[in-house]
């Protein structure tokens, strides 16, 4: 269920906004200006994780990764001879 309120009441009470949301009681919070929606205020899908170096182990960077390639670097100077 979703409740929608004016702006100067979410300004006023967002605190107990946000703690009817954690507590369930409302889907989301629908924020009007002059009775007309302009934003939905709703909690964060919390079911996955940030997770952080999952791809460890599973590739491998190449020692020449960051070596110059001469083609590009010959694209840029051939630029700088048509100025």
């Amino acid at each position: 269920m979703s409740e929608m309120v004016n702006v100067f009441e979410v300004k006023t009470h967002l605190s107990r906004h946000l703690e009817r949301l954690e507590r369930g009681e409302i889907d989301a919070l629908i924020v009007a200006r002059a009775g007309k929606p302009v934003a939905r205020l709703a909690l964060l899908d919390q079911t996955a994780p940030l997770r952080i170096g999952y791809a460890d182990g599973r590739y491998t960077i190449p020692e020449d990764w960051d070596a110059p390639d001469l083609e590009i670097e010959g694209l840029f100077a051939a630029d700088d001879r048509d100025t």
